[in-house]
């Protein structure tokens, strides 16, 4: 996965609009479209397009039309922000081809593109680079490949495999590190954040980020990872050395069946750092809740006690799980609390998988389906708590 930056590209083109079908399944259902949330104009669903790589799509369908058709089909039902990054193989090649066919109908600043920096690969002694060449040659790439002059937001990847971890433990329920284990995650709101490993290259990171979007090529600033407790300690460091804070973070696989620890973490993003807009990507985990056979992928880095009380709950709600999970996570975003509303990233490989995102964001908004969501929900999340997997996370980056 991934491409490095003086790698050659692949060349994507699709057929002229005016072949490429557009039928009954390429039209949004009746019903309620999406609007925009938060200070980005969000929309409440933001299109994963990691989808668009060959991590989660055959080859086969990558070079059909099918990447179009479902871009656009997202476009129509208000589903305008999409989110990309480098390290998604040729997502933003794809990406910007479908986007620059659908300009007739769907102007640039019709919709918001987001994609990261800093990752390129899958480990950290090859895969990484945070140097500010580096971070500006990736920007004018991600331009270039997305046929745009500027990005709406830029994320430092996968950030906690650059700044450390501190942590009593790399992997488990990290809830502590806002209450009795504050000190030993290094995010004690009476303590100032103290620089360890390589938090000067994430500040340098982030000092070009900034410099890019003073010259317009950048209109927001973040940074996106895994564990909790590192984006915090991050988002809190930028502002006690910038003075500044950081525009987003986005956390991914926090807002789901599984793991809900997300919306006091946010709370505190916000209250704490002072970031601008948290967003809740993955609702699924990467798959750990897709309906089967897929659930769990053979990839996931989750422990096999994760794993296995997955595929026990996707078994106990049954082939909705999907509907329920997307659902229950776009309701608690939208509650948002003292985080505000969040908008959810979801990835959509094809058509149905959009109208099935849109249905599930229906379902989240139907109140009089709310004690219908909840008790399906309920159903697997007493799976995990009975598994003693409830909150659980799995290691990422770099843990000191």
């Amino acid at each position: 996965m991934g491409i490095q930056l003086d790698s050659p590209e692949e060349v994507i083109a699709f057929s002229p609009i005016d072949t490429i079908p557009d039928g009954p399944e390429d039209k949004p259902a009746p019903g309620p479209l999406l609007g925009t949330i938060g200070p980005f104009d969000l929309p409440e669903l933001v299109s994963g397009a990691a989808a668009w790589s060959h991590f989660y799509i055959e080859e086969d369908k990558l070079s059909t039309d099918l990447p179009l058709r479902t871009i656009r089909l997202a476009l129509r039902y208000g589903i305008r922000a999409f989110d990309t990054a480098p390290y998604y193989d040729n997502s933003e090649i794809v990406l910007g081809a479908a986007l620059k066919a659908l300009e007739p109908e769907f102007p640039r600043g019709a919709y918001k593109l987001v994609t990261k920096v800093g990752r390129y690969g899958p480990d950290r002694a090859t895969g990484f680079d945070y140097s500010p060449a580096a971070i500006r040659r990736s920007v004018h790439r991600s331009l270039r490949r997305l046929h745009t002059s500027y990005l709406d937001v830029v994320y430092l990847h996968d950030v906690e495999f650059i700044a450390p971890c501190i942590a009593p433990r790399a992997e488990g329920n990290h809830a502590s590190a806002l209450g009795a284990e504050a000190d030993a995650y290094g995010v004690a709101p009476e303590h100032d954040v103290r620089t360890a490993g390589d938090d000067e290259l994430v500040l340098t990171a982030l000092s070009t980020l900034r410099a890019l979007q003073t010259e317009g090529l950048i209109r927001h600033v973040g940074i996106c990872g895994l564990p909790l407790p590192a984006l915090l300690r991050t988002a809190l460091l930028v502002l006690q050395r910038t003075g500044r804070p950081l525009d987003a973070v986005q956390a991914y696989a926090h807002l789901t069946l599984q793991n809900g620890t997300l919306p006091p973490f946010a709370a505190a993003l916000r209250a704490r750092a002072r970031v601008g807009q948290v967003l809740a990507a993955s609702p699924l985990g990467m798959g750990l809740l897709a309906p089967p056979p897929a659930a769990p992928p053979a990839w996931h880095p989750a422990p096999g006690a994760v794993r296995a009380a997955a595929r026990e709950a996707v078994g106990a709600v049954g082939p909705e799980v999907a509907a329920v999970a997307v659902a229950w996570s776009v309701r608690m975003a939208a509650a948002g609390d003292a985080a505000g509303p969040m908008p959810v990233v979801v990835g959509m490989v094809d058509l149905q998988e959009v109208h099935a995102a849109v249905a599930a964001w229906r379902w989240a908004k139907d109140e009089k389906r709310r004690e219908e969501l909840e008790r399906k929900a309920a159903v697997a999340q007493a799976v995990f708590e009975r598994a003693g997997t409830a909150g659980w996370t799995w290691p990422s980056g770099n843990w000191v």
